[in-house]
C-alpha cells in the first residue's frame, strides 16, 4: 500500500517543477527554449498488465515488422554469401579486403552523423569512456566476417551456412549466463522448429550430393566448415556484445564505431594476412568490382537494419531469422549457379518461418524489446527506435515524468530531450533520451 503514496508524492513534486518553471522569467540566453511538460511513462510491469497472452505479441506490429525484417537481413546476407561465391570461382579470394569497404562506408555515413550530434567535445569524451567497448565489438565482428568469407575459398555456399547454426548456440548460451536472459519454453521449441528445418536442408543436400552445391568439393571440404565454425563463434559473440551495446546507446553511435574501430582494425589484416591473395587473385576480370560493389551493398543495408532487429527482439531471434537464408541461397543457385532445388528446401523453409512464429508464443505485447540488463522499467537503457523504453514514453500512462522538448547547444542546433524519470524506488531521475 506504500507504493501509490510514494508515487503520488513524486507526482507532486513534479507538478511543484512545473509550476516553477512556468512561473520563471525566460531569458533568450537561457539553454532551455520551452516550458517544461509534465507526461506519464510507464513501468514495465504496468505496460504489460493485462496485455499477455498465448498470441498477445503476435497480434502487434512489431511482430510483422521483426519478421520481415528478419528476411531482409537475410536475403542481403545471402547476397553477400553469393557475391563471396562468385568472387572465389573468377578465382579472387581476399577476406579481410572484400569486408574492408564496408566498414569504411560505415565509418563515413554514422561517424559524421555522430559529429553532427554531439560536437567534436562530446564525440572526443565518448570515446575516451566507452572506446575500448566498441574496439571489441568491432574486433569480433572483423573476425567473424574473416573466417566466414576465407571459408568460401575452401567449401560451398550451403556448407558455410552452417554458421547460422552454431551462431545460435552460442547467442543462447552468453545472453542466459552473461545477460540474465531466460528464455520461455516456446523460445525453446522455436529455435528447435528451425534447426529441424535446418536438418531438412542437410538431410535434402544428403541427397542430391553432386549437385555441386552442397557436396563435398575435394579434401578442403572439412577446412572450409571449421572456418565456417570459428566465424559462427566470432559472430555469435559480436551479435551479443552489440545487442547489449544498442540497448544502451544510440544507434548511429554504434554502427559509427564499429565502422570506425572496423576499418583500422580490417585494414590492418588485410595488410597482415592477405598479402599472398593480392597477387594470386584475378584482378583484371571486370566482373571483380561489380561483385565486391554488390558485397558492400548487401553488408551496408545488413550493418544498418541488423541493430534495430536487436532492439525489437533479441541476439537469438537475429540468427534463427539468417536460417532461411539457406532456402533463399537455394533459390539464387536455381539461377545463379543453373542448380536444381529439392521438393524439400520449400518444406524446410516453411518449417523455419513456423519456428519463428511460435518463438513468439506467449510473449508480451513487448516481445523482447523489454531488455531484462536494463531494469524493471528499462530505466538503465536509451529510448529510441525499437526499444521498450520509447514505447512507455509514447503510450503516456503510469509514472509521472517530466520532459523537457527544447534543449538547445552552443551552436544553436537542437540538442537532445531531457526527462525526469520516476524509478520503481521512488526516485526522481533526470534522463537522456536521445
Amino acid at each position: 500500500m506504500a507504493e501509490p503514496n510514494v508515487k503520488t508524492t513524486a507526482i507532486d513534486q513534479v507538478a511543484r517543477i512545473k509550476d516553477d518553471a512556468k512561473g520563471s522569467p525566460s531569458s533568450s540566453s537561457s539553454p532551455v527554449h520551452a516550458a517544461p511538460e509534465v507526461v506519464v511513462m510507464t513501468t514495465g510491469d504496468e505496460f504489460e498488465e493485462g496485455k499477455t497472452g498465448m498470441f498477445a505479441y503476435l497480434k502487434t506490429r512489431n511482430f510483422y515488422i521483426v519478421l520481415l525484417l528478419g528476411q531482409v537481413l537475410a536475403l542481403c546476407i545471402t547476397g553477400t554469401n553469393t557475391f563471396s561465391s562468385l568472387l572465389s570461382e573468377i578465382p579472387f579470394s581476399i577476406p579481410a579486403f572484400q569486408t574492408l569497404w564496408n566498414y569504411i562506408l560505415l565509418n563515413i555515413i554514422y561517424t559524421s552523423y555522430t559529429l553532427y550530434k554531439y560536437g567534436w567535445k562530446k564525440y572526443v569524451n565518448m570515446i575516451t569512456r566507452d572506446g575500448w567497448k566498441y574496439i571489441i565489438l568491432a574486433f569480433l565482428d572483423v573476425e567473424g566476417n574473416y573466417f566466414t568469407v576465407l571459408a568460401y575459398r575452401y567449401t560451398t555456399i550451403l556448407s558455410a551456412q552452417l554458421i547460422n547454426f552454431w551462431a545460435i548456440v552460442m547467442v543462447v548460451t552468453i545472453s542466459f549466463i552473461f545477460l540474465k536472459v531466460r528464455y520461455h519454453p516456446t523460445q525453446i521449441i522455436g529455435i528447435l522448429i528451425c534447426i529441424g528445418g535446418v536438418g531438412i536442408l542437410f538431410g535434402s543436400d544428403h541427397i542430391t550430393q553432386g549437385s555441386g552445391f552442397g557436396g563435398v568439393t575435394g579434401g578442403n571440404q572439412l577446412k572450409g566448415d571449421l572456418f565456417a565454425l570459428v566465424g559462427a563463434t566470432f559472430y555469435g559473440l559480436s551479435n551479443v556484445a552489440e545487442e547489449f551495446l544498442v540497448s544502451k546507446r544510440p544507434l548511429y553511435e554504434v554502427i559509427g564505431q564499429l565502422g570506425f574501430w572496423g576499418m583500422f582494425i580490417d585494414g590492418a589484416m588485410t595488410g597482415l594476412f592477405d598479402r599472398p591473395q593480392y597477387k594470386s587473385s584475378v584482378w583484371n576480370d571486370g566482373k571483380v568490382g561489380g561483385y565486391l560493389t554488390g558485397y558492400t551493398l548487401c553488408l551496408l543495408i545488413f550493418y544498418s537494419g541488423a541493430p534495430i532487429l536487436f532492439r525489437l527482439s533479441s541476439a537469438a531471434f537475429f540468427n534463427i531469422s539468417l536460417l532461411t537464408g539457406n532456402f533463399w541461397g537455394t533459390a539464387i543457385g536455381v539461377k545463379v549457379f543453373h542448380l536444381h532445388i529439392h521438393w524439400m528446401y520449400p518444406l524446410a523453409f516453411v518449417c523455419i518461418v513456423v519456428g519463428h512464429v511460435v518463438y513468439y508464443l506467449g510473449k508480451s505485447i513487448l516481445g523482447e524489446a523489454r531488455k531484462p540488463w536494463l531494469g524493471r522499467n528499462q530505466e538503465r537503457g536509451v529510448a529510441g527506435v525499437g526499444t521498450a523504453r520509447e514505447e512507455g514514453v509514447e503510450r503516456g500512462e503510469g509514472v509521472a515524468c517530466l520532459e523537457e522538448w527544447s534543449v538547445w547547444g552552443e551552436r544553436g542546433q537542437l540538442g537532445m530531450r531531457l526527462v525526469l524519470c520516476l524509478m520503481e524506488d521512488g526516485v526522481l531521475r533526470v534522463e537522456p533520451v536521445w
